[in-house]
């Protein structure tokens, strides 16, 4: 009998558990436990209702394009309730100069696939769309060394453009700075297409060419979520997994390789396993790989991690007859507010809110603001409430309002990322039956935790001599 530990239960530790349990119901020869320190499972994937209202402590939802979170709801039962963001109403404003500016239509993250509605907007100076211009004619690059966002953009479409697009997207996503985060990493696309094609435009619309008539006919909403909310996927999941393997509560203290296998210590007991999925932030999986491989966690150490606060405010029907149609906005660092995002939850989930409430998702901290974690939650609110006030003139005092803090929870794709995982997948060989899983390594989202989650699986099988093929053997 093999065993395998997994050291987090968030939801790429439990796309792990529930990979292993698969394969263990097909026949494996197969034990697996789960640790978890807190005592639920499911990591920032957290669902409250107040007030009538679906409240997300963390992610609301996942990108539709990215197929591995709808696939697991799916394998989990769960393909009736997913549901699409309301994408008739996908409007979203930039703050510039204290007024809420649509993006443009025909606007793909940074690059205008349509001309006339970006030179007819007010998001940008005569300067920078001069520059788009020119960029058409920009010729193939082929970088020879890692660059930051930041310069990036710039060099295609100036500094306007990063000030007021391509950070504060990434700010909502990383909760980072375009400054420091790496193109490679983060926009591996546009670095392609700049290697292949130059202009972004260019390489965009040729990319829209290809797709033809099929991407209009099979148009998909930008998001997916659950009815119910995102932890609804935890919940199944955990549904579908031996409670004998389900350790809540149950920090790991040490992780050891005294005779080639792993010896795991969590709360009063020690046991063995012969592989180890480690589904923690990159920094926690440092401490415990300290002992036995000082250069891995020095690695592992290396990747920066940024914390957030989501703060969620419950209004009247009075007050969502005065808010602005769309998804919310967002809000560049050269503005001088401490929020960083707002989502008007109403209109891009409507079945999440009554017909008589508003609900808005506000974000703090980031790279900006790490300080706003060791505020109270009456401070933070407040904070909010002011800022929504200047931006949407919002007067009324909220109904209810949650504070959520998730500290040190995103992972920062520095310059040199890439290459940094290289080395670790290179350390890792020398540590045989050590999978890494989570967001801090090829992902940040949620399809992207759970991929990792199930790659690291299978990395663990793998190294234990249960492949997939070895697995149908036993089952037959």
């Amino acid at each position: 009998m093999k065993r395998i530990a997994i050291i987090g239960g968030g939801i790429s530790g439990l796309s792990a558990a529930f990979a292993l349990e698969k394969r263990r119901q097909a026949g494996a020869s197969l034990e697996y436990a789960l640790f978890e320190s807190n005592p639920r499972f499911g990591g920032v994937l957290v669902t409250e209702r107040v007030d009538g209202c679906l409240v997300e402590a963390g992610p609301d939802s996942f990108l539709t394009e990215k197929p591995w979170a709808s696939d697991l709801s799916r394998e989990v039962g769960l393909g009736d309730q997913l549901v699409g963001s309301n994408d008739a109403d996908r409007i979203t404003y930039i703050l510039t100069k204290g007024k809420l500016v649509v993006i443009p239509n025909g606007l793909m993250f940074m690059v205008p696939t349509k001309i006339t509605p970006t030179m007819l907007s007010p998001l940008f100076s005569t300067r920078t769309k001069l520059q788009m211009a020119r960029e058409w004619f920009h010729p193939p690059r082929k970088a020879n060394a890692d660059e930051t966002v930041a310069s990036f953009v710039e060099r295609h479409y100036g500094p306007e453009m990063v000030d007021r697009l391509a950070d504060p997207l990434l700010s909502g996503v990383y909760g980072g700075e375009a400054a420091q985060l790496s193109v490679r990493a983060v926009l591996p696309r546009f670095a392609e297409m700049e290697a292949t094609y130059g202009s972004l435009g260019r390489a965009m619309l040729a990319a829209r060419k290809k797709m033809g008539h099929a991407s209009k006919v099979s148009a998909r909403p930008l998001f997916t979520s659950l009815k119910d909310g995102m932890q609804q996927l935890v919940d199944a999941i955990v549904s579908r997994l031996p409670a004998s393997a389900l350790n809540a509560n149950t920090p790991v203290q040490r992780v050891e390789r005294p005779n080639g296998g792993w010896v795991i210590s969590a709360g009063y007991a020690s046991d063995e396993f012969d592989a180890v999925i480690m589904a923690i932030p990159a920094y926690s999986a440092a401490e415990l790989l300290s002992t036995t491989n000082d250069g891995l966690a020095a690695e592992l150490r290396g990747i920066q991690y940024t914390s957030s606060v989501t703060v969620n405010l419950g209004y009247d029907r009075t007050v969502r007859a005065s808010l602005p149609p769309g998804f919310g906005f967002l809000v560049p660092r050269s503005e001088g507010k401490r929020m960083l995002a707002a989502t008007f939850v109403h209109n891009k989930f409507p079945h999440r809110a009554p017909n008589d409430r508003a609900l808005l998702r506000c974000f703090v901290g980031g790279a900006r603001n790490e300080r706003v974690l060791e505020a109270p939650d009456e401070e933070i609110v407040r904070m909010v409430h002011e800022e929504l006030g200047q931006i949407i003139k919002l007067r009324a005092d909220p109904l209810f309002t949650r504070v959520y803090r998730w500290r040190r929870s995103m992972a920062q794709y520095g310059v040199g990322h890439l290459e940094r995982l290289q080395r670790i997948d290179s350390l890792l060989q020398s540590l045989h039956g050590v999978a890494l899983a989570g967001n801090g390594y090829r992902g940040i989202g949620v399809p992207d935790c759970v991929r990792s989650g199930s790659e690291a699986a299978i990395k663990a099988l793998l190294a234990i001599g249960l492949s997939e093929g070895t697995s149908q053997r036993v089952a037959s």
